[in-house]
């Protein structure tokens, strides 16, 4: 009777461990396992928090949100929220939003919005705009961008005075042989012609506009939570770089997302990314396609 008890134990153990289906795993940079009570306590130590995310990936953006109100819980008005999908010169309107100058309906009807917003960023504004928050529109205005991706910096020159206050301080520095900007070379594919070489330069100049507004909008003892691509901070570069030289000796914590069939174990994919990964079935629904 006591051996069909064992037995019976070991097949409802082995039942239920099939059963279960984790939606993420946790790992530190270099593959340790950890889980999300790591993940905040680091946090609560950073001036600045990237959360790296795949921009159509349920999970990341979930974390972001539950990771925000843990944050706030802890630091109230000294959490500053800031995120790469909203542009430089749309921050007046979500000021005068957040000040109830206008209708939820009409900010949303001017604001340039991502097409996953009303699901994925909309929650995060309005957990500012609830408690008091400041939200940092963070991003160079897309136009700005494409002038670059066509043009080089040199496009830069011909925009107003009033235009360059949205853009990071120009001229701005520029390092090719940074593996993320020299990456995206070859990530593009075909020759290396003068629009591939404006390429990465354009994502150059979107790091340093971000990098510029967390430190024109961050206040000494403040966390700024940045919400981005995890390109963009991947490795400690893009806009860690940036800041690094607009702000030397700011303390700061990333987090990336990346997707594995597998997610008991931290790929080669991951290593060394950010200070924690992650990881996430490659099956998992997108928010959108």
């Amino acid at each position: 009777m006591k051996t069909f008890i064992s037995l019976l134990a070991l097949m409802i153990a082995a039942t239920s461990q099939a059963q279960d289906k984790p939606a993420y795993k946790i790992f530190t940079g270099e593959g340790k396992k950890a889980d999300y009570g790591d993940m905040l306590k680091d946090a609560l130590k950073a001036d600045v928090v990237f959360f790296g995310e795949l921009h159509d990936n349920p999970i990341s953006h979930w974390l972001e949100l539950e990771l925000t109100k843990d944050l706030f819980a802890e630091k109230g008005k000294n959490l500053v929220l800031a995120a790469e999908m909203f542009e430089t010169d749309n921050q007046l309107l979500i000021d005068e939003y957040f000040a109830g100058f206008f209708k939820e309906s009409s900010f949303e009807s001017e604001v340039r919005k991502w097409n996953n917003y009303a699901t994925d960023y909309k929650p995060l504004l309005n957990l500012a705009k609830d408690n008091g928050l400041k939200f940092v529109a963070s991003n160079i205005p897309r136009h700005y961008a494409s002038m670059v991706a066509s043009g080089g910096f040199e496009a830069l020159e011909k925009v107003s005075v009033e235009g360059k206050r949205h853009i990071a301080p120009l001229p701005v520095d520029y390092d090719p042989e940074l593996p993320c900007y020299k990456d995206m070379l070859s990530m593009g594919g075909g020759p290396m012609g003068h629009a591939s070489e404006n390429l990465p330069k354009a994502q150059a100049i979107k790091d340093a506009t971000m990098a510029h507004s967390i430190v024109k909008f961050r206040q000494p003892g403040q966390t700024v939570i940045h919400y981005n691509g995890s390109y963009h901070s991947d490795r400690y570069m893009g806009i860690l770089w940036y800041l690094n030289k607009y702000s030397p000796g700011l303390k700061m914590m990333t987090i990336t997302t990346i997707l594995q069939d597998d997610i008991e174990k931290m790929g080669d994919e991951g290593s060394g990314k950010a200070d924690f990964v992650i990881v996430v079935p490659s099956s998992m629904t997108r928010t959108y396609r």
